[in-house]
């Protein structure tokens, strides 16, 4: 691509990231409000302007294929019920990353918290699951497999010497109720191989298939495995045009095993409107816009109670309290309430409530998804009601302010460090894991690049001092994450900043925008020596030991 128009699509990018993509969803809020009909009537016309000429946080027009945007008020839901919810999130240390209330079909609150973005699709970790469940739903309305159909009769080439009776009796049903009939999820021993559907058949089985509730991450992948194996394609492949095509959900993308099928139980990544468009398919039994994209029945019995989940080991919590007990269903969780979720580790969540006619999503980095749940429950539900509300303009002016400013931000001074010496430093660095063979650290006052070196490939991340800066790394060992498979893009997004200590020791923060997690560098320098540590909040969060090594180098010249 010519360079000056490379430079003019990269500034038109960073224009809408800051400005109106922000803007875009204040102004919706905006057109919501009686500031006089004069005023709602410009906004809105400026709205739909704005959407006809500027890209879409999506990639999709807005008006053809996004959902569409109403007053909390309006859809019978107390604004100041959804700022109490947002404020006691933030109070308790939650971390979210995107929030999204819908009432009625209609969006009443979003909000992202920068650098996460509308546009950008967020990792799902288990949350994946729900859509795989789907495709095996499609397949099966389609004729093409039964969920009564023996999981050995796809995969004749890759059965062990021996087929025991609890496997040759394992149904596609059993792998979608989390019933295969081991004793533990087997997601570990299957991907030592690169032959994961091999390795699946392989494990034990303790208990006959369907009779008690194991979660395995493991068995969707089967799930994923028997559609690509009925269809000749990827399950990703297989939804596009089924699912994603027709409700507009766009930037959709999915790991991959090393034989080259969708991870299933993890991996998918979607951006939020997506995953609210989802839910409301299912809180409409399938239907979207006039058309049946799922078959009813199954919608219903992928979120009614097929199984029954055992207490976890030392809870004392009664069942009808406790919303990892109220049953599963095909790869759906039933709730309280009477409501239906799927979701994933650290708090991707998709909550359908069918007696209030609303779907909450959330993506975030959550050190506890069941208390995350619970507020819901706590401040969310309270705040629906039967019919509409007079408009309280003070209300509906505090989500809006509330709705607009949300920012993880970056370390900024927190230990009073300083450190004024621009300049570049290079170190060579002992041999290690990461097969990073030379560090360049260049401080020019307000960035920060730090350069690594892999073989003839450099990988560089420039950080804002204080502030985050946006670019895109390879670099390794990132981005921080759960779970086996093969990236689906091999650029990761990444907010980076750096905050000196004191004046030998350099923080930087690698927030990966498409994932939950961020990874913490310390720099340390010693006269001519340099030690770097990598700390993720995985690690942090005690869902995951270290697995990089402690970098060490001497000064080379740069």
């Amino acid at each position: 691509m010519n360079p000056t128009l490379t430079g003019a699509c990269f500034l038109l990018r960073s224009v809408w990231q800051a400005v109106y993509q922000p803007f875009l969803i204040h102004l919706r809020q905006l057109t919501s409000l009686r500031y006089g009909s004069l005023c709602s009537a410009v906004a809105a016309l400026l709205l739909g302007l704005l959407a006809d000429v500027l890209p879409a946080a999506d990639g999709v027009a807005h008006g053809a294929a996004s959902l569409p945007r109403g007053l909390p008020a309006a859809e019978g839901v107390d604004p100041a019920g959804i700022v109490k919810f947002l404020e006691t999130m933030e109070a308790r240390r939650f971390e979210l990353h995107s929030f999204m209330l819908l009432r009625h079909g209609k969006v009443v609150a979003e909000t992202w918290w920068a650098p996460y973005a509308p546009e950008i699709p967020h990792c799902l970790y288990s949350l994946s699951k729900s859509f795989t469940s789907t495709a095996v739903g499609l397949a099966a309305a389609e004729g093409r497999l039964s969920l009564d159909d023996k999981v050995i009769s796809f995969f004749p080439e890759s059965l062990p010497p021996q087929v025991s009776d609890h496997l040759a009796a394992m149904r596609v049903r059993d792998l979608l109720c989390m019933a295969a009939g081991h004793e533990k999820d087997p997601q570990n021993e299957m991907v030592k191989s690169d032959d994961w559907v091999r390795g699946f058949l392989a494990q034990p089985l303790v208990r006959a298939p369907g009779s008690q509730f194991v979660y395995s991450s493991a068995a969707t992948y089967m799930c994923s495995a028997i559609v690509q194996k009925v269809t000749g394609m990827t399950v990703l492949d297989y939804l596009r045009p089924r699912l994603f095509e027709p409700l507009g959900m766009t930037r959709v993308t999915w790991d991959t095993c090393p034989r080259g099928i969708n991870t299933g139980g993890w991996g998918l990544s979607v951006p939020t409107e997506g995953l609210a468009k989802f839910g409301q398919l299912y809180l409409q039994k399938g239907n979207w816009q006039g058309r049946q994209i799922l078959p009813a029945g199954w919608v219903a019995d992928a979120t009614s109670f097929q199984i029954q989940q055992p207490a976890k080991t030392g809870s004392t919590r009664a069942r009808e309290e406790d919303d990892q007990r109220q049953g599963y269903g095909f790869h759906f969780w039933r709730c309280r309430h009477n409501a239906v979720r799927g979701d994933g580790a650290f708090g991707q969540l998709i909550v359908m409530m069918p007696d209030q006619d609303a779907v909450v999503v959330m993506t975030s980095e959550s050190r506890d998804m069941m208390e995350q749940l619970g507020l819901v429950w706590e401040y969310l539900l309270p705040a629906f009601r039967d019919t509409t509300l007079p408009t309280d303009d003070t209300a509906q002016e505090k989500l809006t302010s509330l709705l607009s400013t949300r920012q993880l931000a970056p370390r900024t001074g927190a230990a009073g460090g300083t450190n004024t010496s621009t300049g570049t430093q290079a170190f060579a660095l002992e041999e290690n894991s990461l097969s990073i063979t030379r560090l360049t650290i260049a401080n020019a006052g307000q960035t920060v690049t730090l350069t690594a070196k892999v073989g003839d490939t450099e990988h560089a991340i420039v950080h804002g001092l204080g502030e985050w800066h946006m670019g895109e790394t390879a670099m390794p060992g990132t981005p921080t994450k759960l779970g086996a498979g093969t990236l689906a893009t091999p650029l990761r997004k990444v907010a980076a900043s750096a905050e000196w200590l004191d004046a030998s020791t350099l923080e930087l923060t690698w927030l990966y925008r498409e994932f939950p997690h961020r990874d913490t560098v310390t720099c340390r320098f010693d006269a001519d020596r340099v030690t770097l540590d990598f700390l993720s909040s995985i690690t942090v969060l005690g869902r995951s030991a270290p697995t990089r090594p402690t970098l060490t180098g001497r000064k080379v010249a740069p």
